[in-house]
């Protein structure tokens, strides 16, 4: 029995390896046909597959790009629908193939590799030996058919390259010419260009200098005091100004003979000055700089037949600049035909140029942006019109019952950026959290002011605070809560370490409160906050519902290494405002020509001084605070372009601490106080500036 049953299992193993190797090839034949057989079923099976299930399925990889096609359905309305569009897409139907996108992601690498794969053409001239120098990246580079080809200059070989090609907008053949950033060989040959093709404005899109890098030399003059000399074309600045995000510089070219002058003409440049290197702006700041620039660009082709293409310039002539002819062009096709076709550019991009928009980030940022455009709409409006658009926004819509207040306030939550806990690492680290009044109020790292004076080896670079962007200049302000008793050190170092010009208090707390300990010396005497400094008692004032000291800021070194190094700490003078009409618990002040009086106030103390940035204390760091800066950016937008914009005042207030203008309340009131200013205080400040 056993014998048998031995030998049965072992014959059994025995015939099956014998079998095996008996019908093999037939074996491996049947295998490799049937998997043909299922590849086969298994593309024929994808058709008929709708579209979302598809995208599900390649978005959790189990099918690769290759494998899949997308056929139009019909969706929920009876009109054809596309997953990758053929053709333009109307604006009303552009934020649902955005909502589209963000629920799968997966097709903006889709749009992006399948626009990759457009034939390219010959780079004969860009890949001359003579001319790889003059190339700041060798994968950026012009096509043959293309490229601007300079006059040639006398016995030079190849004089007539530059690394630049003429770009079609949507609707308009040669509309852009995008070149690298000037470097120390090429500035003459950009302003040759500049001169040779008459272009209608100087888009710049880089930074000089960024991430320890040089981007692009800087080919302007360094003031207005003298011109510079780029071969045979001088250049002078005749005016800039400065906001936010930007500088617009006038520049005047002219070329002289024998020190006369032959010819002259004047060019704006658009400088976007916060777009940092393999990043993304803030959507709404680029929409505002594009506005700016066709503005100028709009008026110059309407009264000057003979101007050429708007010239766009990043560090290498690449992603960036791509980037903002994919929105400048599709913003152009929307005024014109109410569409944008946000892939069907790409490619043509593509076709035009090396490297023009260089990754999906970007690519997705696009979308973003042009999504923002159509979703906020046009938010300004000159304030002559502030009246009477405030009467308007005061009606509520019979639908909805809602008023246009709450509309916008409603938009503005929408796209507030939500940060998370690995965002604010900094004020979640054990040794700070006991930092902060409230862990859900606590600062992103990149956002936030790091403390560099050294007090003692249990202090941290932490405080909670936040930087927020003014409207003339980045980071004019920063917010902050009521100090702690354990904290106070860390404020006095924050004023110090950013030479803060003035720093602005929105309450009163009781006399005596635990919860919100008195933070500069209430006498004529002296007082030590934390190891480091102390606060000397210069001078103060009193006012209507307004209190001012000016405090003088002494600090000690007690780190061994700045001893040794013999480094001084020279005391620092700082403006201390008080608003005493805004009661604890209240929403608003009680006097609004008091806070903007205050704002007044602190605007001619900072003129006096070297206009360092506002720290603005409120109890909570959320509450007041933003009122006061989103008020102060919209009244300088009233005062340099006679606009007003609220709603994008707040949504940049917004950006670094979501909490800020956190209720419909403060929301209003900012209207509110722009009115009370353009009613009261504008026709004055404007005859004292001039």
């Amino acid at each position: 029995m056993s014998s048998r049953t031995g030998h049965r299992g072992t014959s059994v193993a025995t015939s099956q390896r014998k079998f095996r190797s008996r019908s093999a090839p037939r074996y491996d034949m049947e295998k490799k046909a049937k998997k043909k057989e299922l590849r086969a079923s298994g593309a024929n099976s994808l058709v008929s597959i709708p579209n979302s299930m598809k995208l599900m399925m390649l978005n959790s990889g189990l099918i690769s790009f290759d494998r899949v096609t997308f056929r139009p359905e019909t969706d929920e309305n009876g009109s054809i629908s596309e997953t990758i569009p053929d053709r333009p897409v109307e604006l009303k139907n552009f934020p649902k193939l955005c909502e589209q996108r963000r629920k799968f992601p997966v097709l903006y690498k889709l749009e992006f590799q399948t626009a990759a794969k457009v034939e390219t053409h010959s780079c004969r001239h860009a890949t001359k030996k003579t001319n790889l120098h003059k190339n700041q990246n060798q994968k950026v580079i012009p096509y043959d058919y293309n490229r601007v080809v300079l006059d040639t200059v006398d016995r030079e070989p190849d004089s007539d390259y530059i690394n630049a090609s003429y770009i079609d907008s949507t609707l308009k053949p040669n509309a852009y010419i995008v070149t690298q950033g000037p470097t120390e060989e090429t500035v003459v040959d950009f302003w040759r260009m500049i001169w040779q093709e008459r272009a209608a404005a100087i888009v710049m899109l880089t930074k000089t200098f960024d991430f320890i890098k040089v981007m692009c030399v800087q080919y302007w003059p360094p003031n207005k005091e003298k011109d510079e000399k780029y071969g045979d074309i001088s250049v002078g600045i005749v005016q800039e100004e400065e906001l936010a995000n930007f500088h617009i510089r006038t520049f005047r070219l002219y070329k002289s003979e024998k020190d006369i002058i032959v010819e002259e003409r004047f060019i704006l440049q658009f400088h976007y000055t916060q777009w940092h290197s393999h990043t993304c702006p803030f959507s709404n700041a680029l929409l505002e700089f594009r506005r700016r620039v066709r503005a100028v660009v709009g008026r110059r082709l309407a009264t000057n037949t003979a101007a050429g293409p708007m010239v766009v310039h990043c560090n290498d002539g690449g992603g960036r600049s791509g980037v903002y002819l994919a929105i400048d062009a599709n913003l152009e096709l929307a005024e014109e035909e109410d569409c944008f076709d946000v892939f069907g550019y790409l490619k043509k991009l593509r076709q035009s140029r090396k490297g023009l928009i260089e990754n999906e980030e970007q690519y997705k940022f696009v979308y973003d942006t042009l999504e923002e455009h159509v979703v906020c709409g046009i938010s300004w409006f000159p304030v002559s019109e502030l009246s009477q658009r405030l009467k308007q926004k005061s009606q509520r819509d019979p639908v909805t019952k809602l008023n246009e207040y709450q509309k916008e306030y409603q938009q503005i939550c929408k796209q507030t950026p939500r940060f998370t806990i690995g965002d604010c690492a900094g004020g979640h680290r054990g040794d700070n959290r006991e930092k902060n009044r409230d862990v859900l109020v606590v600062p992103p790292d990149n956002f936030r002011p790091y403390l560099t004076s050294f007090q003692g080896n249990s202090f941290t670079d932490y405080i909670n605070a936040v930087f927020v962007d003014g409207y003339t200049k980045p980071r004019e302000y920063i917010v902050t809560e009521w100090p702690l008793i354990r904290t106070q050190g860390e404020f006095w170092s924050l004023v110090y370490d950013y030479e803060c010009a003035a720093v602005v208090v929105l309450c009163v707390p009781p006399k005596n409160s635990q919860q919100y300990p008195p933070f500069w010396p209430e006498g004529r005497h002296s007082k030590k906050y934390g190891p480091v400094f102390t606060i000397d008692h210069v001078s103060h004032n009193h006012y209507t519902n307004i209190k001012t000291w000016i405090f003088r800021i002494n600090k000690k070194i007690v780190s061994l290494t700045e001893l040794m190094a013999g480094v001084k700490a020279p005391p620092k003078t700082v403006q201390l405002f008080q608003l005493t009409c805004w009661p604890m618990g209240h929403k608003v002040p009680s006097s609004t020509n008091s806070l903007v009086e205050l704002m007044n106030m602190v605007e001619r103390w900072r003129q006096r001084t070297d206009y360092g940035p506002v720290c603005v204390v409120s109890p909570d760091g959320r509450s007041r605070a933003g009122v006061y800066c989103a008020a102060n950016a919209c009244i300088e937008q009233v005062i340099q372009h006679g606009e007003v914009d609220v709603f994008q005042a707040v949504k940049t207030v917004r950006r670094h601490r979501p909490q800020l203008v956190e209720n419909m309340t403060e929301y209003k009131y900012c209207y509110d106080l722009v009115l009370h200013y353009v009613l009261h205080y504008l026709n004055k400040d404007m005859n004292e500036k001039k």
